[in-house]
């Protein structure tokens, strides 16, 4: 791969002779820019977004670039947006584009088919193109772990499962989670709803609401910035009765802030997919011209690109966090084969 892609063919010139003395990383960062079009929610919403955007930025300050100049992200308020931000992009000589979410597949493989000498990268999608890079999470891994510790913390076993939109990546959070759950006692109810959106904070709300009325005090949410609202009604809910227990488990980034309530804390864990991780480094290999483009690249739990956070020392007793080590490495080692669908999930549950 030609570093500076977008370039002329001076500029390409320009970076091969740099990259022969002490100089060339500097010229090359130099010469090159990141930007990233967000998924619906925002860049600020607490989850998936904000993680990517925060690998981004984590990349930029180790090539002493500035957010505009070097890196940069384009919003997205609906659907509507993805190709129009991602053309701006390409417009503005960007390097290297990300597009944050399964839903900007279409667009990414669409204006990349267009734009050849640019390099784009997907997360959470496999998307056709020589010059697109496909980002993937091994999510029922993680989810799995999380199940686990729902299943030991909850006194009611009644535990909850908020989706954002109902299909193939967050069937992975739901499959993986109830398998954990029911690994430790299939006794356990597992309440799974959808909210058919990553935006909408007042439904996750509701949602909770719902649950928690019905019993549940654990709920695990899979929905970027709906998820919001499942922290907000569990918070509301400890304020008014603080010894009660009403848990959140958060997702994508340790959430562990969101759960903050005066001297209480809701989040019980996170389970943190490294986005940011994935987004700097496929932006290194970009810029060091060894972009992986045309390969599916896959983070799960043996490189530490899926874990389970530990921040509230308080909920996590020994016991759970035994747990999570002991099925952290039964699924590493492949003793346990995690189901990532609904069928695979029926015929796990059945072989208990």
């Amino acid at each position: 791969m030609v570093l500076g892609a977008c370039g002329s063919s001076d500029k390409e010139g320009d970076n091969k002779e740099a990259s022969g003395d002490s100089n060339g990383e500097k010229a090359a960062s130099d010469d090159f820019s990141v930007g990233m079009v967000t998924d619906v929610g925002g860049v600020d919403d607490k989850s998936f977004n904000q993680s990517a955007w925060e690998g981004l930025q984590a990349f930029g300050k180790e090539h002493d670039m500035e957010k505009g100049k070097g890196f940069d992200y384009s919003q997205s308020e609906s659907d509507a947006d993805y190709t129009t931000n991602l053309n701006r992009l390409v417009r503005e000589d960007y390097n290297l584009i990300f597009g944050i979410g399964y839903k900007l597949q279409p667009a990414i493989e669409k204006v990349a088919e267009q734009y050849p000498d640019t390099h784009f990268s997907i997360v959470d999608s496999v998307a056709k193109g020589d010059n697109v890079a496909s980002i993937t999470f091994k999510e029922h891994q993680g989810s799995f772990l999380a199940g686990v510790v729902a299943a030991m913390k909850t006194k009611s076993n009644k535990i909850g499962f908020v989706g954002g939109v109902d299909g193939d990546l967050i069937n992975k959070f739901e499959a993986g989670f109830v398998a954990g759950v029911k690994t430790v006692n299939p006794d356990i109810d597992v309440d799974v709803q959808y909210a058919e959106s990553f935006a909408a904070a007042d439904k996750g709300k509701l949602i909770a609401s719902s649950m928690y009325s019905k019993g549940i005090d654990v709920i695990y949410h899979a929905s970027g910035a709906t998820g919001n609202g499942v922290f907000s009604q569990a918070k509301d809910l400890k304020k008014n009765n603080p010894d009660k227990d009403y848990w959140v488990i958060g997702v994508d980034r340790d959430q562990y802030d969101e759960g903050q309530i005066g001297d209480y804390n809701v989040t019980l864990t996170s389970m943190v997919k490294r986005v940011d991780v994935a987004v700097q480094d496929v932006a290194t290999q970009s810029m060091e011209g060894s972009f992986p483009g045309g390969e599916v690249l896959e983070y799960g739990l043996d490189d530490d690109a899926i874990s389970i956070a530990r921040t509230n020392k308080d909920a996590l007793t020994d016991d759970i966090t035994n747990a999570v080590e002991e099925y952290k490495g039964k699924i590493v080692d492949g003793d346990i084969e995690v189901p990532s669908t609904r069928d695979e999930l029926d015929k796990y549950i059945k072989s208990l």
